[in-house]
């Protein structure tokens, strides 16, 4: 039965929901004994999903699902993982019934919750040069569809009313605490919402809490919320289904190179929530400066100067009193901070410290401290800050869209080096789902003719030989979302209330919970022309260099006499680390006339190392017979992980990345490509080595940071061995 029906099953007959779930268990039960383990997580998740949706589950059905999840502790990655995280969730929702649903709601809806501040949001982002327009306004469409009538208020009366239901069961009078709930004004539903939050909340986290007193405390609410009807004037109807509202789901197509960057910003902390410019400069005083070298090259970027005021003369510092009441003046401010000779620019209000540091302020944030020192006063304990926000990046269409994620993300990190932001504040997850066009653009047309359509999905055929769920659920979206798109649309297409890709995409960010990541490249590139400064530049799946077959005049007739003597192409120097298995390092260098290389950094096989580039490099051997001189291609294989390529005769070559045209580089002589490095690594160990010039390795706090950038890709099951 397929994941979808089996849902929509539930929605239409809430009341067989039990009865669903307990042949789930039995599949389960049985998938264990017989050893099929790659069962195991597929029905694993669909029980999951089953059991947040239904109205009422008994304790003793929920008891052998968490029993079952505790048998998976003993097996290997990833079973063990998911085992721990559902068993952790069993185990709140056997005491507190119906907390996962309400921490869903909540976290996704955004509703303002004290004992539960969570707030999620799901972000497609679509690139309109690889998409057509069809497919664009279609999932624009959709999006739009699936946030209607979904406002707070009825959010709240959901989570109320499946709160009610799980914990009562069929003794819960859900037609009248729906027509109570609907006659109540805004603010006293309010209440009623944070009454019962707060009971669910104090129960889950308390592990010593008895079922029964939860539910004897639930009940005195639900009394309560029925003291304005009579008693009896409508009988038990059983169970009924409460729906679950869709996430908070936004639609951006992608056409700068920072809008990442600035959607994460404004949902930490929006602009309608943004401090006057006014306030810049007293702002600008509490802000935390981080001490960034400038000697560190990843993260060689514009710093911040701040001129102290304090002349480390204790009889020098303000008194208490005066620095409480005096307010400081107009000139003092502003010689706290000074720029000269540079050229005004008005700033863009999500680049301001003082709009940063407005975002600090929220809760969990630690307070602003100022940066004098006080005789005989301890400096106030600072408060962990704690990521309360969630944002799910949803990227749409292929290879080319994941290179540009890895582009933003290695800028992100640069900038959350030199100033620290986002990073404590938000966990940041990421989702990919594949879409291959079947009429693109022209930019797609260049590229598809020099590459297969399944070679443009490389990273979606990956994940989908290393996690099975996801090519059921996901990888088949990839044809499927622009045959949707071009359907017609039906004349009662607003009256549709199942909207089957916002369904999928609803699915697959609650149930992804495992990352599979991917090494990030780092590849320098050296031009002909030695005044053009060398670009630096990052890919996640390919880097393809080729031969341009178009040369000047001047070098027309030098190129027919080589090619005559040694063949076509040019004459390259390979400098590269094999790879073995002893992880020794072990440098060899060939010289060799190509006419093009690829470097692969998705493997064909899942079992492969995923920090591994594979290097084709198509050879020109001369062969000498007897009816003169020929020439054969030869492919040349490797592998490796840090290489140098270099053009020893000083004709130029073309480079490519991640299959973009966009991203390609024309007049190269020379690449070098290593594993991407973490940011704030190269900050720490440069800091350290400042101190320590005569110490290579890693000593001290950088022996414990993450040294490579990882792009982590949530699937279901991560990478099943």
């Amino acid at each position: 039965m397929l994941r979808w029906t089996l849902h929509k099953k539930i929605d239409q007959n809430p009341s067989n929901s039990s009865i669903l779930v307990r042949i789930l268990v039995k599949e389960l039960e049985r998938a264990e004994r017989g050893d099929f383990r790659h069962y195991i997580i597929p029905l694993l998740h669909t029980l999951m999903y089953t059991l947040i949706k239904a109205p009422c589950i008994s304790d003793e059905l929920c008891g052998r699902v968490y029993d079952f999840c505790k048998k998976l502790l003993t097996l290997p990655k990833p079973f063990c993982t998911i085992g721990l995280d559902y068993a952790i969730r069993l185990k709140m929702e056997r005491t507190a019934p119906g907390v996962l649903y309400q921490r869903m709601v909540i976290s996704e809806q955004s509703l303002k919750s004290d004992p539960y501040p969570y707030r999620e949001k799901i972000f497609i982002f679509a690139d309109p040069e690889l998409l057509s327009e069809a497919i664009c306004n279609a999932l624009v469409t959709d999006t739009k569809a699936a946030q209607v009538s979904q406002s707070p208020q009825a959010c709240m009366c959901y989570v109320i009313i499946h709160t009610m239901q799980a914990a009562l069961g069929e003794g819960c009078d859900i037609s009248g605490l729906k027509e109570s709930l609907q006659d109540m004004p805004t603010s006293d539903v309010e209440h009623w919402f944070r009454q019962v939050v707060a009971a669910v909340e104090c129960a889950g986290n308390e592990a010593s809490t008895d079922r029964g007193q939860h539910v004897a405390r639930l009940e005195k609410i639900y009394h309560a919320i029925l003291s304005s009807l009579r008693a009896g004037d409508a009988p038990l109807g059983g169970l009924q289904g409460t729906p679950l509202p869709n996430p908070n789901i936004s639609f951006h197509l992608w056409t700068e190179d920072d809008q990442l960057w600035k959607e994460l910003v404004l949902f930490i902390r929006p602009l309608s929530q943004s401090c006057e410019p006014d306030c810049l400069s007293q702002d600008l005083d509490n802000f935390e400066i981080q001490d960034i070298i400038s000697d560190c090259e990843c993260c060689e970027q514009t710093r911040f100067s701040v001129l102290s005021t304090d002349s480390g003369i204790e009889r020098d510092l303000p008194t208490a009193a005066e620095e409480l009441f005096t307010p400081c003046s107009a000139e003092t401010e502003q010689s706290r901070l000074q720029r000269k000779g540079g050229i005004k620019k008005k700033p863009s209000p999500l680049e301001s410290v003082a709009f940063l540091q407005a975002g600090c302020n929220g809760p969990g944030a630690k307070p602003p401290v100022k940066l004098q020192r006080r005789p005989g006063i301890p400096p106030e304990p600072t408060a962990l800050l704690q990521r309360l926000h969630t944002a799910r990046i949803v990227l749409l269409g292929d290879d080319r869209i994941l290179g540009r994620l890895a582009q933003a993300y290695h800028s992100l990190r640069k900038r959350e080096t030199r100033r620290v932001f986002l990073t404590p504040r938000l966990n940041l997850q990421f989702y990919y789902i594949p879409v291959v066009t079947g009429q693109p653009n022209t930019l797609a047309v260049a590229d598809h003719a020099a590459t297969g359509q399944e070679e443009l999905c490389e990273v979606a055929g990956y994940l989908s030989r290393a996690d099975p769920w996801y090519e059921s659920n996901i990888n088949t979206l990839c044809h499927v979302i622009p045959k949707l798109a071009t359907m017609p649309s039906s004349p009662s297409k607003h009256l549709v209330t199942d909207l089957f890709i916002t369904d999928v995409i609803a699915y697959y960010v609650r149930m992804g919970i495992q990352p599979v990541c991917f090494q990030v490249y780092a590849v320098k590139i050296f031009f002909n022309d030695p005044a053009q400064e060398p670009a630096e530049d990052v890919f996640l799946t390919e880097l393809h260099s080729q031969v341009p077959e178009n040369i000047s005049h001047r070098e027309l007739s030098m190129t027919r006499k080589k090619t005559t003597m040694d063949g076509p192409g040019i004459d390259l120097t390979v400098t590269y680390r094999k790879v073995v298995v002893s992880n020794r390092a072990k440098e060899l260098a060939m010289s060799l006339r190509s006419t093009g290389l690829v470097m692969k950094a998705i493997p064909a096989d899942e079992a492969e190392d995923l920090v591994c580039l594979n290097v084709n490099i198509t050879e020109i051997v001369r062969i000498n017979n007897l009816s003169g001189r020929s020439f054969s291609a030869v492919a040349n294989r490797l592998k490796t992980r840090n290489i140098k390529i270099r053009s020893t005769e000083q004709r130029p070559f073309m480079v490519c990345l991640d299959k973009d045209r966009r991203r390609s580089y024309r007049n190269v002589i020379s690449v070098e490509v290593s594993p991407c490095l973490e940011p704030s690594y190269c900050l720490q160990k440069t800091r350290t080595m400042k101190f320590s010039l005569h110490k290579t390795e890693d000593v001290g706090f950088v022996k414990y940071m993450p040294k490579s950038l990882l792009l982590p890709i949530n699937t279901f099951a991560g990478i099943i061995q």
